[in-house]
């Protein structure tokens, strides 16, 4: 089966893909660019706490539920307006210190940069708000989840998450993003940054993956990597990144850069 018959179906609007452009960065949001997960953050302080969630976390790793299904179920622990939510996390959530470098140079040289994300666009631009400088974090392209006001008043008093692909186990199934771009016939490079299990949907279609590295070490994504043999560039920032995807812009080859991390 192809991957158009498989695709599942989206309810909310794509933004055009860059075609002409020869190097586009997808990357994935919550622990990847930020410093923390946001929506964690938000379960474990403003929810239902870390034990419950961790408990429906291993449910989700062993099989027995969907990422879907574990996540609507933790943002529904969560009994504050969406609009304290997001105000919590502009305070709490932090950039990966070599983020804002990364992304300035990919202006500087036009190469689209898209956020990727399970999460809820309007908290992802909450967060940028704060801390992307002058207009990038409204400019700045989010492919995630939406949220709908359930309040009578529509003001988020209530709140619940809107599943780009309700369909799908993922919520989102983040190759469906990365998969337009192999259907050019100018065959782009395309460069993936992760750091989890969910990430890999959409990293396996990249040309060059990274896999961000938390201090004590770990990542399922780079766990997962090594396991399925599957060429990866571990990262702890973006500098690592900046200094990877400048060396295939200036013309090195991605077989080059994996041999020299050791693929």
């Amino acid at each position: 089966m192809s991957s158009e018959e498989q695709a599942p179906r989206s309810v909310l609007p794509y933004p055009p893909i860059h075609e002409d452009a020869p190097f586009v960065v997808l990357s994935d949001w919550d622990g990847t660019i930020t410093d923390k997960d946001s929506n964690d953050f938000l379960v474990d302080n403003l929810g239902f706490g870390f034990d419950k969630r961790r408990e429906l976390n291993l449910e989700c790793l062993s099989g027995r539920m969907t990422f879907r299904d574990s996540f609507r179920e933790m943002l529904e622990s969560v009994h504050h307006p969406f609009e304290e939510c997001k105000e919590e996390l502009k305070k709490n959530i932090k950039l990966d210190p070599g983020f804002v470098a990364f992304y300035t140079w990919c202006k500087s040289k036009n190469i689209p940069f898209v956020i990727v994300s399970s999460g809820m666009a309007p908290n992802i631009r909450g967060v940028l708000s704060t801390l992307l400088p002058g207009p990038d974090s409204e400019k700045i392209e989010i492919i995630a989840n939406e949220v709908n006001f359930t309040d009578p008043e529509k003001k988020g008093e209530k709140w619940e998450i809107i599943y780009r692909h309700p369909d799908s186990g993922f919520g989102h199934d983040k190759s469906q993003a990365i998969l337009p771009y192999r259907k050019l016939n100018h065959k782009p490079t395309l460069f993936f940054c992760g750091d989890g299990v969910s990430d890999l949907s959409a990293a396996k279609h990249a040309d060059l993956l990274f896999a961000k590295v938390i201090a004590n070490g770990h990542s399922d994504l780079k766990t997962f990597c090594e396991r399925e043999k599957i060429p990866h560039v571990p990262f702890r920032d973006f500098n690592k990144v900046l200094e990877k995807v400048k060396e295939v812009v200036e013309g090195k080859s991605v077989e080059q850069v994996f041999k020299e991390e050791g693929n």
